[in-house]
């Protein structure tokens, strides 16, 4: 570093003009950014000592002024980086937090760790995020925060995280469009948010299920969550009563579709939806879902994978809707979509509900 820009350094340490003080700052940044001089590690650890010291007492404009430029080098002054991403102003901060590739994960962390909402969101724009870095994104951030990450390509998130945001997903419907986009959201958390999301997303993914290979379809449901069925609520206080019937019939091979549509017509609803388990080879509490919910689409998918004919869901269909005035209307319109559906992506869905009964067995053995 030359003597004048030496002293220009030594002087805006004194210099109690903040008018004055920005020249200077500026003038020895623009050495920092032209001259290799400036670079040496004695002349680059003085730079960031005294800039780190003056950057904390500059007005906001100089602060981001300075910012922007650092966000920008390929190797600034350590010190003088990390106390801008810290900075207390998010106007100063989101440069560096957005654009600096001098930023380590551990920068990153710290920032992310003990800084409110602004700066997590700065971070979360970055071009490329950690897995580290946006399981503490999603730890601390807020609905709107983790939303902006889930949009960005380059945030890398582990199967963990994923987990966490689509637990979280079941009551934030403002990132249910940005969880079902994202290409490395695992299959099975994919078809976990079925029964959450829109009927537009739940095309969606229905026609991702079609898109996958066996051997993609085989290797997630091996990457399957264990607790699924253990978080779905307890049983109805019939259930054993209804499933020792259903099993009952069933060794006597009288459990057939009409069967199922007499329990659904005399309101039979635990052996319906025992029946229905045996039948489709769901779990009882996928079926429950179903029908208290009134998931008329989702219940399609069940009866299509099961080879049920067409007239025995629109029964079904009809029976579920018996309270509404347009019932028949609305089991017209759904019939036409299960004629729709392809059987295939039918099948391949309903393997990932099966995963569920398959759980739900292991847990109660």
């Amino acid at each position: 570093m030359s003597r004048s820009k030496l002293h220009d350094l030594i002087e805006m340490a004194r210099e109690p003009s903040s008018e004055r003080r920005r020249e200077l700052l500026r003038g020895v940044t623009d050495l920092f950014f032209t001259s290799e001089d400036a670079r040496g590690a004695g002349e680059m650890e003085l730079f960031d000592d005294v800039m780190s010291q003056l950057a904390g007492e500059m007005e906001d404009a100089v602060r981001i002024e300075l910012a922007e430029r650092m966000a920008q080098a390929e190797a600034p002054p350590r010190s003088l980086l990390r106390d801008l991403a810290r900075d207390s102003s998010i106007a100063v901060a989101r440069p560096v937090l957005e654009g600096s590739s001098a930023l380590t994960d551990e920068d990153l962390l710290s920032v992310a760790r003990t800084r409110g909402q602004d700066h997590l969101r700065a971070i979360s724009q970055r071009p490329v995020v950690s897995e580290a870095v946006s399981e503490a994104i999603v730890e601390r951030g807020d609905h709107h925060t983790v939303g902006l990450l889930l949009q960005n390509e380059g945030a890398q998130l582990s199967r963990e995280t994923h987990e966490l945001v689509v637990d979280r997903a079941a009551e934030t419907p403002v990132f249910h469009a940005a969880l079902v986009k994202r290409k490395d959201l695992p299959v099975d958390l994919l078809n976990e948010m079925y029964f959450v999301v829109e009927a537009k997303l739940r095309g969606e993914i229905l026609a991702r299920n079609n898109e996958l290979d066996p051997a993609a379809l085989d290797a997630a449901l091996a990457a399957g969550r264990k607790q699924l069925a253990a978080r779905d609520g307890t049983l109805p206080s019939d259930y054993a009563a209804a499933e020792a019937e259903v099993r009952a019939l069933r060794q006597r091979g009288a459990i057939t579709p009409p069967v199922l549509a007499g329990f659904l017509r005399s309101r039979e609803t635990t052996k319906f939806l025992v029946a229905l388990a045996e039948l489709a080879d769901i779990d009882f509490h996928t079926a429950r879902r179903i029908l208290e919910r009134r998931e008329l689409d989702a219940l399609s998918i069940v009866c299509k994978a099961a080879g049920f004919e067409r007239s025995l869901y629109l029964t079904f269909a009809v029976l579920i809707l018996d309270r509404e005035a347009n019932a028949m209307g609305r089991a017209r319109e759904y019939g036409e979509l299960y004629e729709a559906l392809p059987m295939e992506a039918a099948q391949r869905t309903i393997r990932f509900w099966r995963m569920r009964r398959r759980t739900g067995d292991v847990a109660a053995a």
